[in-house]
């Protein structure tokens, strides 16, 4: 009974208005942050121009209007697809295995999905120049069904390995070591590849927004939309999840099928956008604690949408910090992320040893 009361106050403790209006101010700033997004980079188009480029392009300069439709556009909305799909993941696998450390990159999830895409472009040779000059249909889907298959098969290990395993820092551990076996392979794939495709697998690893087609994005969009949706079904779930799963099971919760869903849907969501952007790091952990921080709840009916805007709005600031406005130059997305998110992971850690953790129990 205690426990009842205290899972209600685990999940009611924010105040409905407060939640309403960070979800409100994040809808607002999510299309201003992407109308930004669109004017910065080592080509400055002018606030004014954005419009005639949409509505009048034979008005304004023919190269803005290829570089807005073919660039700008085009990684704007990958960052913002990338940013939700990393950030949701993170989210499910914190509740799942009840860490605040969780995250596809820390766990070698990333890793696993690497070693797909390397199988795949390494392996066989057949999609070489998939990764600098785009794929057709065919390949991508390939390329994101591999990725995606990767790191189900890491997850699903490591899950496997949590039955046994409590202790958060010693599963982090493992997550790590997993991810460093998966690299190895990868690394065995690339000594043994011809330079061009080592060229092509190293460019991707740095991971990036702007390499991403039209082509691309039609297939890697309704894919991310698909494990969303998955992930909308879920949020009573992952509350009683919360619990712990005995608890859960009295709840008349089906654990075996959520854990089963929850591994497909952050599998494919961490799975294709690492096979089109590449392994981006930290966005997975650092999201989902902003969201709880900022609605003060672990009610996932608000943390998803929540996380879902806050990762698109993340993802779109690393992606322009890494622009340099002002300059021609463009750092790799992963120096960004890494540059802000390992001091975060430091945090998170330090506040878990005081007694201080972000699942608000």
């Amino acid at each position: 009974m205690e426990k009842t009361k205290h899972t209600k106050a685990v999940v009611k403790r924010d105040s409905s208005f407060s939640s309403r209006t960070w979800i409100t101010l994040l809808l607002i700033a999510l299309p201003l942050i992407f109308f930004v997004s669109l004017m910065v980079g080592s080509v400055n188009i002018s606030l004014k121009s954005v419009p005639d480029i949409i509505f009048r392009p034979d008005q304004v300069k023919s190269t803005w209007v290829y570089i807005f439709n073919n660039y700008r556009l085009v990684k704007s909305i990958t960052a913002v697809l990338a940013g939700m799909a990393l950030g949701v993941a993170g989210l499910q696998m914190q509740t799942l295995f009840r860490n605040p450390l969780a995250d596809p990159f820390i766990l070698g999830i990333n890793s696993g999905a690497s070693l797909g895409v390397a199988l795949v472009v390494l392996g066989t040779g057949a999609l070489s120049g998939a990764l600098l000059s785009g794929l057709n249909v065919l390949g991508d889907i390939s390329l994101a069904v591999a990725a995606s298959i990767g790191a189900g098969l890491v997850l699903g290990l490591i899950l496997f390995v949590s039955r046994w395993v409590r202790n958060a820092t010693t599963l982090l551990i493992l997550g790590l070591m997993f991810g460093y076996a998966t690299s190895a392979l990868v690394s065995l794939l690339v000594y043994f590849s011809q330079p061009e495709r080592v060229q092509a697998f190293t460019i991707w690893g740095y991971g990036s927004f702007g390499g991403v087609t039209w082509n691309q994005l039609r297939v890697m969009a309704p894919v991310i939309l698909i494990g969303i949706g998955m992930v909308l079904f879920l949020p009573k779930a992952l509350n009683a999840l919360l619990l712990g799963e005995e608890y859960a099971k009295t709840m008349g919760l089906n654990v075996k099928r959520t854990r089963l869903l929850i591994l497909i849907s952050s599998s494919i969501l961490a799975g294709t956008v690492t096979a089109f952007c590449g392994p981006i790091g930290f966005l997975g952990i650092a999201v989902p604690h902003i969201a709880r921080n900022l609605l003060r709840s672990s009610d996932h009916k608000k943390l998803i949408p929540a996380t879902l805007l806050m990762g698109a709005i993340v993802a779109l600031l690393a992606d322009m910090i890494s622009q340099l406005p002002g300059s021609h130059y463009i750092l790799p997305l992963n120096v960004v992320t890494s540059v802000f998110g390992a001091p975060f992971v430091l945090w998170v850690i330090l506040r878990q040893r005081r007694g201080e953790t972000s699942f608000a129990v």
